[in-house]
């Protein structure tokens, strides 16, 4: 069993209920719930520069107090945890303004809406947090609508010279995870809606998601094999991949989610990796073997090609001749044949009249779950437009195009760009 890249949610519900931005109240929160810490940034240390950044763009201006430095009785004390290296964090901490915070502001006309609802704490911490009993890796948790930490932000630095390789570590990671992570807080404010609860019902499952096959819980409606794992995270999961991902990897999401799917080997000691595919073929076109066999195989997606006349084929395979000792038959009319009489090239493989060789034809495996996944996926899709209209006032399409439009326009120089807000050591 492979160690799979994904967060897991920690929604622990903090007992400090009259500070958490997760009850209905449209309370509005003082200046702040942080003491003055003005007095406390050393003018003469050499983060001088980062730390007061990070109050005159988090703390002044959204009432949250951005963490860098790694405190004991703020992580999780099962974890063996390391801190985050002050040049990743000040990566992650620009591009968090960047790609979190001044797009809502850009969505919504003002700040407000993230000091409203925002959380209290964001914590970088460099190391993940591998659980030992699912062997899934832990990148993002949030606690109570307060507090969001962003985990194995030490990664970052095996990319600081590849930008382009950067921004997918980025996109796939942190920015999925911030507003997966924000889409738990807003929830746990405005509650999730009915219809979207009963999407998916009956196939949710908590206990063995990691080794589920991205493709195949596609075909169920889930976004991911993590949002298959709970209502709450098939919800936080959906808004987040919707937001963050491309439309060619939308498109690919809604492609598995109208196919059948089926594996070839069967899961048996709960560790061996089970290998999901969406088309079969039978060599030489024949369903059975001369011993009256089935000889129907899988194949992957990206060995098919379709024809003009609609037939699906197999990339590489082609039909080869009945031969004897693997070799065919060289005629008096120097063609070669195999032992059926059938023409052939001088390898064997069959040919038809205008002397190419016969593809093998590949068939769609049938969708036979009962589940339409790519109704429910829309479903889905339509019922989180909804909710952020009507309980937020939030156009979640706007929302995706301009994080789209950061991500695309994403590159070394705009890097660069932002790390010059955080002039350190000059």
């Amino acid at each position: 069993m492979k160690n799979y890249f994904k967060y897991l949610s920690a929604l622990a519900l903090v007992a400090i209920v009259a500070m958490s931005l997760s009850s209905c109240g449209e309370k509005k929160l003082g200046d702040t719930i942080f003491p003055d810490v003005t007095e406390e940034i050393d003018p003469n240390s050499y983060t001088y520069e980062f730390d007061k950044w990070l109050k005159e763009n988090y703390l002044d201006e959204y009432n949250l107090e951005f963490q860098y430095r790694l405190k004991d009785n703020e992580t999780n004390m099962n974890y063996n945890l390391q801190p985050a290296t002050l040049s990743n964090s000040i990566d992650l901490a620009v591009l968090t303004k960047y790609m979190w915070f001044d797009v809502y502001e850009e969505v919504t006309g003002s700040k407000e809406f993230l000091k409203m609802y925002g959380p209290r704490i964001i914590m970088l911490v460099g190391s993940p947090a591998i659980n030992p009993i699912s062997r899934t890796i832990e990148v993002g948790l949030a606690e109570g609508g307060i507090k969001v930490t962003l985990l194995n932000v030490n990664r970052l630095g095996n990319y600081v010279n590849n930008p382009e390789q950067l921004v997918n570590v980025l996109n796939d990671e942190y920015f999925h995870t911030m507003h997966h992570e924000f889409a738990h807080i807003l929830h746990q404010t405005k509650s999730i809606p009915t219809e979207f609860r009963i999407a998916s019902a009956g196939h949710y499952d908590g206990m063995n998601w990691e080794k589920k096959n991205a493709q195949m819980v596609h075909s169920l409606g889930f976004v991911t094999p993590y949002a298959s794992s709970a209502l709450r995270e098939d919800f936080a999961e959906t808004i987040a991949c919707y937001i963050t991902m491309s439309d060619d990897e939308w498109a690919a999401i809604k492609d598995d989610a109208a196919r059948g799917w089926a594996t070839d080997r069967e899961d048996v000691s709960g560790d061996e990796w089970v290998e999901y595919y969406c088309y079969y073929y039978y060599p030489n076109n024949n369903p059975v073997d001369e011993n009256g066999e089935s000889t129907l195989t899988y194949v992957r997606a990206n060995l098919v090609q379709q024809l003009e006349n609609g037939t699906y084929i197999h990339k590489t395979l082609r039909q080869r001749g009945r031969l004897q000792n693997n070799k065919p038959i060289k005629g008096e009319d120097g063609n070669w044949y195999d032992l059926d009489g059938n023409l052939t090239d001088a390898n064997g493989f069959l040919l038809d009249k205008d002397g190419n060789q016969i593809p093998v034809v590949v068939y769609a495996v049938e969708d036979e779950d009962n589940v339409k996944g790519a109704d429910i996926l829309e479903t889905k899709i339509q019922l989180c437009r909804d909710w952020f209209r009507e309980e937020w006032g939030i156009d979640l399409d706007q929302l995706r195009t301009v994080v789209q439009a950061r991500i695309h326009d994403f590159n070394a120089a705009k890097l660069e760009e932002l790390r010059q807000q955080v002039q350190i050591g000059q």
